[in-house]
């Protein structure tokens, strides 16, 4: 193959943006396993550190609970400027609408699609402040929900908790959304691992039709829901695909059972000018967030009251889809939502 190296006239702005993203699909890749590995190496190959290392341990057993009680938010780790330099990289855009006014004194859940590859217009723009978020919504905590398997990896949780993420269990949910006080907003990604399965450009398949847990959750909490559209994040990458029945993707549907996250083999671009790698392409995300839908509480709510803010919430996602995505999209008129 003949590698074309990148130009030595490349801004240095530039280059730290490359830097950014490879870091960022480093840990994504890597994380757990590095952490597995650190842990394994001072615990077997050191004499007073593992012993520390041992009581780290230890607590981590005992400190589960913050996944569940609104993680660790730490500032100053969401303003790394390490986030500003990944948001640029593609660029991320973060749009709040004239219609997304919000009363301080109520819970929000903001729901977000599509999932893509790695969900990162709504990472950037919702888990850090690269793209000042707390300036948008100066009078609401911000939390976000991934996998619990994330808090479990010693090291790697540190930074999620840092983040101010949470676990996406009902548990977790409930108890954001469930206090008396308000002034909460905090981020789910519907479609999750299963809708990484559709990732491919220009195409927006949901999963949602029959995702209604956080419409339960959301009435029994009368939290409004947030409608949050990621126009550009199926564009960013590619992936393989095994086709359906065939025996990896029968081995992805197993690993997503067990483990709560889908291996799938990704296409984008390369460190150097290769036609394929690793890394998103730099394509923008303009991550929209609609007007709420207001819900009125019920703690045991009916399946009819659950089916009709479920049909009112698609939509109303819809309409937003098919509102804005003359602003962000080439080729709007083809580009459709599909619901599956």
């Amino acid at each position: 193959m003949n590698i074309k190296f990148a130009p030595l006239n490349i801004p240095l702005e530039r280059r730290l943006q490359t830097l950014a993203i490879v870091a960022y699909v480093i840990i994504l890749i890597l994380g757990v396993s590095t952490s597995i590995a650190i842990s394994l190496y001072v615990l077997l190959y050191t004499e007073y550190v593992r012993w520390i290392y041992l009581g780290y341990l230890t607590w981590i057993f005992f400190d589960l609970n913050s996944r569940e009680r609104g993680g660790r938010p730490k500032q100053w780790v969401r303003k790394w400027l390490w986030w500003k330099y990944l948001a640029d990289y593609f660029p991320v855009h973060f749009i709040k609408l004239p219609s997304c006014e919000l009363d301080p004194k109520k819970n929000y859940l903001l729901c977000c699609f599509p999932h893509g590859m790695m969900a990162t217009g709504a990472f950037v723009s919702i888990a850090t402040e690269a793209r000042d978020i707390s300036k948008k919504f100066p009078n609401h905590k911000i939390h976000m929900h991934t996998l619990k398997t994330n808090f479990v990896f010693p090291l790697l949780r540190e930074l999620v908790l840092s983040l101010g993420l949470v676990s996406s269990s009902a548990e977790s949910l409930n108890y954001i959304l469930g206090r008396p006080e308000g002034g909460n907003l905090t981020a789910l990604v519907i479609g999750g691992a299963q809708e990484a399965f559709y990732t491919k450009p220009h195409q927006y398949k949901l999963v949602l039709r029959n995702r209604k847990g956080f419409i339960k959750v959301a009435l029994r909490n009368g939290s409004p829901l947030v409608p949050v559209m990621s126009f550009g994040e199926p564009d960013i990458l590619s992936q393989v695909d095994f086709g359906d029945g065939s025996l990896l993707r029968r081995f992805q549907l197993a690993v997503k059972e067990y483990f709560g996250f889908v291996p799938i083999v990704p296409l984008g671009r390369g460190i150097f000018q290769y036609s394929f790698g690793l890394l998103p392409r730099r394509k923008e995300i303009a991550v929209v967030v609609g007007e709420p839908i207001d819900v009125v509480k019920s703690e045991k709510p009916t399946q009819e009251q659950i089916d009709n803010l479920h049909h009112e919430f698609i939509t109303k996602l819809t309409q937003l889809f098919e509102t804005e995505k003359k602003n962000y999209l080439k080729n709007y008129e083809k580009i459709h939502l599909e619901i599956v």
